[in-house]
């Protein structure tokens, strides 16, 4: 049994001096055990005295510079997961996997689960169950991730020395974009709690981590789970809308935070999980005093919203992979087993009062959304959150804003573009738009607000 203290104790040493060796650890150490041995114990240790492990074997401080912008926006998923996931396939159903009864298994698999997350129906992920939805949802999931992401990194708000908690971390989608997301010196303590079959899938595809990104599955129910943290980030991705109490588990989760670490909440962007995602957002809120990192910003203290809340993003497709494909076309039916949108609804919660943009109102300057209906027909300043993407479909230009005051639906319409309003549709998912002297109207089809930019209008970008 080799004297764990003693290794840890001439590691805290050598760090401020040189480069860690295990051969030189192993001659302080009593009964001078194997440097093998040694290199074990570091990297179990690693996240915890700071440490990354270079390619020659030695061991070097963290980097404390927080993890700055990738530029991510991946195009394809890459295909040393594709092949991990096709030899689960093969080993399973044989070579002709996508083919004649396995395929069409497969694919009625796939049916079943998209028509169970559209009616929100229970799904058991039994083995056939999680490779079919590996097949479908890596890819989108993989991508969703790093956008979100890059609404931390913008504030400096995720270290290089991390220490992730994924809840529900199902086949990996969402671990696999954290992962390549981050440099390659980022130390990782990787904790994911999956009780399903899919945690078969997601230890094969964890093998094609990098060293310094240490992964520990939990195969139990999140229920059972001790929520040991602090964690730096905890990830719910597209679990809420699965669990019984899913506001109860997210609360234990924030309780699990680091003093300035996140919850991550991540939905698909269909009506249900996504109104879902925003109820267990506002209960957060209001129940335990967390603050909403992003996208859907308070800007004005002490008031909540009160909408239906159905906001997504939407960014570049993903080509589907060739496990995709090969599905797909063995099916008959051309695109009905691709899946290249990357469309989702996401939510980034903290405990330590940090916003993305740390912008408020002031009564003096700008309505609230809230007071909307005493403005109707007059032109009005105001500022908000631009909370989709252009969902007009071939009309003016229509976006979804709120304030956080908002008590119904409100939309900002271009209805004539010029260079003083022209943030609006040049602005992020996200952003916050300063609007001067625009419309205020009511839609009574819609039971909506309309707010109308036209060219007496002046959109500016605030953050």
């Amino acid at each position: 049994m080799i004297d764990r203290e003693a290794v840890r104790s001439n590691a805290k040493y050598l760090r401020q001096v040189r480069p860690i060796d295990p051969d030189e650890i192993s001659e302080y150490v009593e009964e001078t055990p194997h440097p093998a041995v040694v290199r074990r114990v570091l990297r179990e240790e690693a996240y915890d005295l700071g440490l990354y492990e270079r390619e020659d074997g030695s061991f070097v401080p963290v980097d404390e510079e927080p993890v700055s912008a990738p530029g991510w926006e991946p195009r394809e998923f890459p295909e040393r997961y594709t092949h991990v996931l096709e030899d689960l396939l093969v080993d399973r159903y044989g070579v002709n996997w996508h083919r004649d009864e396995s395929g069409a298994h497969l694919r009625e698999v796939i049916r079943r689960l998209k028509e169970d997350y559209y009616y929100r129906n229970p799904v058991e992920y039994d083995a056939e169950v999680a490779l079919g939805y590996a097949v479908y949802h890596l890819p989108d999931y993989y991508a969703a991730v790093g956008y979100v992401l890059d609404d931390l990194v913008e504030r400096a708000c995720l270290p290089r020395r991390l220490r992730v908690l994924d809840i529900g971390a199902g086949v990996g989608g969402p671990a696999l974009g954290l992962h390549d997301y981050l440099p390659d010196d980022a130390v990782v303590d990787y904790h994911a709690v999956e009780p399903s079959a899919a945690a078969d899938v997601l230890d094969d595809l964890l093998d094609e981590t990098r060293r310094n990104f240490r992964a520990t599955i939990h195969r139990e129910h999140v229920e059972e789970f001790a929520f040991d943290g602090p964690y730096d980030l905890v990830v719910c991705a597209n679990v809420l809308s699965e669990l019984d109490e899913p506001t109860a588990v997210a609360g234990q989760a924030l309780d699990a935070l680091a003093e300035d670490g996140t919850l991550l909440a991540l939905a698909p962007a269909d009506l249900e999980t996504s109104t879902g995602l925003r109820e267990v957002e506002r209960e957060l809120v209001s129940d335990r005093g967390a603050t909403v990192y992003a996208p859907t910003l308070r800007l004005w203290p002490g008031l909540e919203p009160a909408d239906h809340g159905w906001s997504f993003d939407e960014r570049p497709r993903i080509e589907a992979p060739h496990v995709q494909r090969r599905l797909d076309d063995a099916g008959g039916e051309p695109g009905t087993f691709r899946n290249e949108t990357v469309k989702f609804s996401y939510a980034l919660l903290r405990t330590d009062g940090m916003r993305r943009v740390d912008v408020r109102g002031d009564r003096s300057r700008h309505a609230r959304m809230v007071d909307m209906e005493d403005h109707v027909t007059d032109r009005i300043d105001l500022l908000a959150v631009k909370l989709s993407r252009n969902l007009s479909d071939g009309g003016n230009p229509l976006y979804k804003v709120g304030d956080g005051s908002e008590q119904l639906e409100h939309y900002a319409v271009l209805t004539r573009e010029s260079g003083l309003n022209r943030a609006l549709g040049d602005a992020d998912y996200g952003a916050v738009l300063q609007f001067e002297n625009v419309l205020a109207l009511w839609n009574d089809d819609e039971g909506a607000y309309n707010l109308v930019v036209d060219d007496e209008a002046v959109v500016d970008m605030v953050g």
